[in-house]
């Protein structure tokens, strides 16, 4: 029996479905109105009823909770802080481990999703400065990412589908994002430990803290060195290259 071939528009589409799921997955999740159940006031509504649950079915809940924490990766949904956060508040310091497995799962999906549908094409098309940019990324990827993992600045799905369009391999990425992503989630984790009292009162906690300085530097002191070795890498390059 034969087989009919794909045509080029065929391939194409094909390599872009995974993306455009997720695409609308992200647009339901707002068309549906989703959003409005994500927020602390929901959460600070129901937070003993929840903590009952979740110390009744220990498991069950651990695994809900991942389960959620990896759709809203994947389908880059604006509601990862906040479930870093209750994570913290209503499982303790075993939401860390939780967080950075589901996070980094998520990840992977749309990176896997983003790099079958940018990645040739980016190649293909590529001008100059997109071309160095991606020769510079080439020569450490690692070490990029884990820097931009590590500094809390750049939005998490921004950093999932960019190295997919430049062709990052997916162990690097996996390693990079599971070890960069380890620090911000424990101080995020630490932050809503302390969340717990407030929203046992039914209030609704003050995030304002995430922004102070105490907390972002660090973790961007952390980023800047682990670009020192692609920092030394270079200047060692000028160095050889210059007459």
């Amino acid at each position: 029996m034969s087989t009919t071939p794909h045509t080029p528009a065929q391939n194409w589409l094909k390599r872009l479905l995974p993306l455009a799921i997720l695409l609308l997955g992200l647009i339901l999740f707002f068309a549906l109105g989703l959003d409005d159940i994500f927020r602390f006031a929901v959460l600070s509504q129901h937070y003993t009823a929840i903590i009952l649950w979740v110390e009744t079915h220990t498991l069950l809940a651990w695994g809900g909770f991942m389960l959620a924490y990896i759709l809203s990766v994947a389908f880059s949904l604006p509601v990862a802080t906040l479930l870093t956060l209750a994570g913290g508040a209503v499982i303790g310091w075993p939401a860390v481990l939780l967080v950075v497995v589901s996070a980094t799962t998520g990840a992977l999906i749309l990176f896997l999703a983003a790099k079958g549908a940018l990645a040739d094409s980016l190649t293909r098309k590529a001008g100059p400065f997109v071309s160095r940019i991606k020769s510079g990324f080439d020569q450490s990827p690692f070490l990029w990412l884990l820097a931009l993992r590590l500094i809390p600045a750049a939005p998490f799905w921004v950093v999932n589908i960019v190295p997919a369009a430049l062709g990052m391999k997916t162990r690097d990425f996996l390693a990079a994002t599971f070890i960069g992503i380890f620090p911000g989630t424990s101080v995020y984790i630490w932050v809503g430990r302390g969340f717990d009292t407030v929203l046992a009162s039914g209030q609704t906690p003050d995030t304002s803290s995430l922004a102070d300085p105490q907390i972002i530097l660090p973790l961007t002191a952390l980023g800047c060195l682990a670009l020192v070795p692609v920092v030394v890498k270079f200047i060692k390059a000028r160095k050889t290259t210059r007459p």
